[in-house]
């Protein structure tokens, strides 16, 4: 059986598994991807927040990214009825970057792998991990290509960004319950024929609530296509077609928006869409001896603030900086540097998920007049700066939203 020798082996090949393949390219290491699918592929998380844009940079992919062109997003609207609130990314609280893109993963995961291969990185595509095995920190991983061929891959080190296919969760009995309520969604994308090129309004992202807990997402891409999804508790997903057709249950909810049944109503759909069922995730540990799980193989939270990108390049390129330093012989505080750091992050994230689906936080988003400062400090949230202790709406995420939002329902009740 022909085997080779890595320093550090990544599995996956989408945003987490390109960042850290790409910051360790940089830094001379010997690496190897492997990734089950064929590139490009379509998946879901196609809008970004700024907070990637210091992964993508750190990693040396950001110039070969911007050249493609891809829509920037310097805000995001949330839509109610007919309220609407807007957040600028260049009106946060704190240091950061004030744009992103909004992309069709399928052309931008690709367009990541075209460059780390470009700069000789070694990406075996559909190649499935069938097997790992750790002694303490080495590990051997069986894979198999799609001809057949079984092959090893010894390695220093492995990061699993496998992403939904959650590879060495599976395989180590690591996968455990989310905290957060049972969501689906269902998507596709649409040839945007009726888009008017005046003004951001028609290029801009937008979050249409339907109900409290259903909304719908509207992310236009600069190729002239928008992808639409409607995301909401399960059993409203489920309910809005009987014979479980999912072409019928996304034109439903369209035609639910007040907003954007005109631009979208009857316009076919670009491929079937794809429904995502109970999507939220977690896992029991972020790391192992001799191992780290980064991104979706770790923790899904929910598509409403756009952060499964975020988290995934956050973590990607931490595990890659951690795993480096290991083998370089450093003593690393796995869980210190990385798990309680991740951690913080995402609990962040949790409550304003949360929050958003309890009402709170939309009571926030919508009420007037508005609270500049407040709302530049939410913005840096969104914006994805979760680690900034500096902000209280990250320091006081337990209770900060419940607490404003109770005082501004009191308030109306009194007026």
């Amino acid at each position: 059986m022909k085997t080779e020798n890595v320093d550090i082996l990544i599995i996956g090949a989408g945003p987490s598994g390109s960042v850290a393949a790409g910051y360790l390219q940089k830094q001379g290491a010997k690496i190897k991807i492997v990734e089950k699918q064929k590139f490009p592929r379509i998946v879901v998380g196609e809008s970004l927040i700024p907070r990637v844009m210091d992964h993508f940079d750190e990693a040396g992919l950001f110039e070969a990214l911007n050249s493609y062109g891809f829509e920037k997003k310097p805000n995001a609207r949330f839509i109610r009825g007919k309220e609407d609130c807007i957040f600028d990314f260049s009106n946060k609280f704190g240091e950061g970057w004030d744009w992103t893109w909004q992309i069709p993963r399928a052309d931008f995961d690709k367009a990541m792998t075209d460059e780390l291969q470009r700069k000789g990185v070694d990406i075996a595509f559909e190649t499935e991990v069938t097997n790992v095995e750790f002694h303490r920190t080495d590990s051997i991983t069986t894979i198999k290509d799609k001809n057949g061929t079984v092959s090893q891959i010894h390695a220093k080190f492995v990061i699993d960004c496998s992403g939904y296919g959650r590879v060495l969760p599976r395989m180590l009995k690591l996968e455990a319950t989310s905290s957060l309520d049972p969501h689906s969604a269902i998507f596709s994308h649409i040839k945007d024929v009726n888009r008017l090129i005046k003004t951001n309004d028609e290029t801009q992202i937008s979050f249409d609530i339907l109900e409290t807990e259903v909304w719908l997402w509207v992310i236009p891409f600069s190729n002239g296509n928008t992808s639409l999804g409607i995301v909401g508790p399960t059993n409203y997903i489920n309910s809005l077609s009987e014979s479980n057709d999912n072409a019928e249950a996304l034109r439903k909810a369209i035609n639910r928006s007040n907003y954007y049944t005109e631009r979208f109503g009857d316009l076919p759909f670009e491929f079937d869409p794809i429904k995502l069922s109970n999507y939220s995730v977690a896992v029991t540990q972020f790391y192992g001896e001799g191992y780290a799980l980064t991104g979706n193989s770790t923790e899904f939270l929910d598509p409403v603030f756009s952060s499964g990108v975020c988290f995934a390049t956050e973590s990607g390129i931490l595990a890659a900086k951690l795993a480096l330093r290991q083998i370089n012989g450093e003593k690393v505080d796995w869980q210190k540097e990385y798990a309680e750091y991740m951690q913080y992050g995402i609990d962040v994230f949790t409550t304003y998920v949360k929050e958003w689906y309890t009402g709170n936080l939309q009571e926030l988003f919508f009420h007037r007049p508005e609270n500049p400062d407040v709302k530049r400090k939410i913005c840096a949230v969104l914006a994805g700066y979760v680690w900034d202790k500096d902000n209280p709406f990250v320091t006081k995420h337990q209770n900060i939203i419940k607490n404003m939002a109770y005082m501004i329902r009191e308030n109306k009740m009194d007026s």
